[in-house]
């Protein structure tokens, strides 16, 4: 069956194609869903809202543009959602952008960490910056769009971004002075 027979199918609520459809998509869909979500209960819970968003909007697909994509979409936006900004205006991080103090960390300060390591650092950002930092650096949406998405500010964003890049480098020096 082709993908456009699948979601013709799905339109029409045929529950053998809806699973097909979960079952493609779903293992991508929840790597993007943990980058999200602060523990695996989180990003399943995401999951489960995302598709049962995409089985309602199916008909909303046009077939332009990549389907997955179009999921992806949705499941960002789902995990959005759960984390507004309005539970993570507030946080308090610790870190503060000092111009001068910060430089660039060498790459060899970090290529030593696994994919695996390095999402974990991310995932232990604090909600807004983790939000900014996936979906500029990984899903590769510009200021203004995130602006958009999550009701802020461009320069709210980019704020975001730099603070989580200054914490992240942070984490990973931290890292190398416990491995030596």
């Amino acid at each position: 069956m082709t993908e456009e027979q699948l979601i013709k199918a799905c339109i029409k609520e045929d529950a053998a194609c809806q699973k097909e459809v979960f079952n493609r998509f779903s293992g991508r869909m929840l790597g993007v869903c943990y980058r999200y979500a602060r523990n695996a209960e989180d990003a399943e819970d995401i999951l489960q809202d995302a598709f049962i968003k995409v089985f309602d909007k199916m008909h909303q697909f046009k077939f332009e543009g990549s389907f997955e994509g179009w999921i992806r979409r949705i499941v960002v936006n789902t995990a959005l959602k759960k984390y507004t900004l309005t539970r993570y205006s507030k946080e308090i991080s610790g870190y503060e952008i000092k111009d001068k103090d910060e430089s660039a960390l060498e790459p060899s300060a970090y290529s030593h960490l696994t994919q695996k390591e390095l999402m974990e650092l991310v995932n232990n950002l604090p909600d807004g910056y983790r939000m900014v930092f996936n979906l500029y650096v990984i899903e590769g949406y510009q200021h203004d769009e995130i602006a958009e998405m999550l009701g802020i500010q461009p320069g709210t964003s980019r704020s975001q971004l730099v603070k989580a890049r200054i914490m992240l480098q942070k984490q990973i020096i931290q890292l190398q002075k416990i491995a030596v």
